[in-house]
C-alpha cells in the first residue's frame, strides 16, 4: 500500500464491521495523513461520541503519539492501546488507536476506536456500593431446611475441632467440644442441650456444669 486511499474501501468496511460489531458506544474513526494532520478524518462511524464527523482533525493525544514515533520511542507496529481520554461533554473513553504505514514504513494513517465507558463506571460504582460489606470477612454460610441440619453440622465440626472422636475423648476434650458449640450458637437450638448429653454421655447436671465453666473462663 502506498497511499492510504488505495485501501480505503476495506479500511472503511473495518471501521464499520467494528463499530456494528460493539454498537453504538463505540466511534471508530480513519485518519489520512497524506495532507497533513488537519482535516485528516476520511471515514467515521459513531461519531457522536465525540462530536466528530469526516473532514475533522486528529486529537492532540494523536499527534503526541505521531511525535514519539517520529522520535523513534515507539515502533508503529506497537500502536497505541487501552488508553483512557476525556470528551468535552464528561464521557470517559477507553481508546486504542492502530497506526498504518506504507510500503517503506513511513505512517500514513491510523484507526482509532474510542469505546464509551462513561455508564459501566457509573454501574461499577453502583454495584461495588452493593458488594461492599460493613465486616469484610467471609462468612461459611450454611443454609439449611431445618435447624437441626444446622446441629448436626455443628456436632461434626466440634469433632473435627477437637480432633478425636466422642468415644475416646477425655473430659478436657469434652468440654472443649462443648465450648465450641456454645460459641457457635447450638444450645440456643430446642432440645440441643438432650442431644449433646446423649451424643458425649454426660449427665443434663454436668452439661450445665461444663457450660458454667466455660462461661465464667471466658469472662475472665
Amino acid at each position: 500500500m502506498i497511499k492510504l486511499t488505495d485501501e480505503l474501501k476495506t479500511l472503511q468496511s473495518i471501521a464499520k464491521t467494528i463499530a456494528k460489531q460493539f454498537g453504538d458506544k463505540c466511534e471508530v474513526v480513519l485518519h489520512d495523513f497524506s495532507n497533513g494532520y488537519d482535516n485528516s478524518i476520511v471515514a467515521i462511524e459513531n461519531g457522536h461520541i465525540t462530536g466528530r464527523k469526516i473532514g475533522s482533525s486528529i486529537t492532540n493525544t494523536g499527534l503526541e503519539n505521531l511525535k514519539r514515533i517520529q522520535d523513534s520511542k515507539m515502533n508503529p507496529k506497537d500502536g497505541f492501546h487501552n488508553y483512557m481520554t476525556i470528551t468535552k461533554d464528561g464521557k470517559t473513553l477507553r481508546s486504542s488507536s492502530s497506526i498504518i504505514t506504507n510500503d517503506q514504513g513511513e505512517v500514513i494513517g491510523s484507526l482509532c476506536i474510542n469505546f464509551d465507558i462513561t455508564d459501566f463506571i457509573l454501574a461499577s460504582n453502583t454495584m461495588k456500593q452493593m458488594i461492599e460489606f460493613e465486616t469484610p470477612t467471609l462468612q461459611n454460610e450454611v443454609f439449611v431446611n431445618d435447624v437441626n441440619e444446622l446441629f448436626d453440622i455443628y456436632l461434626k465440626e466440634c469433632i473435627k475441632h477437637v480432633g478425636k472422636p466422642i468415644a475416646l475423648m477425655q473430659k478436657e476434650d469434652k468440654i472443649k467440644a462443648i465450648s465450641y458449640l456454645d460459641q457457635k450458637g447450638a444450645f440456643l437450638i430446642t432440645k440441643s442441650g438432650k442431644r449433646v448429653c446423649e451424643m458425649f454421655g454426660i449427665s443434663k447436671y454436668t452439661l450445665y456444669n461444663y457450660l458454667d465453666e466455660i462461661r465464667n473462663q471466658q469472662d475472665k
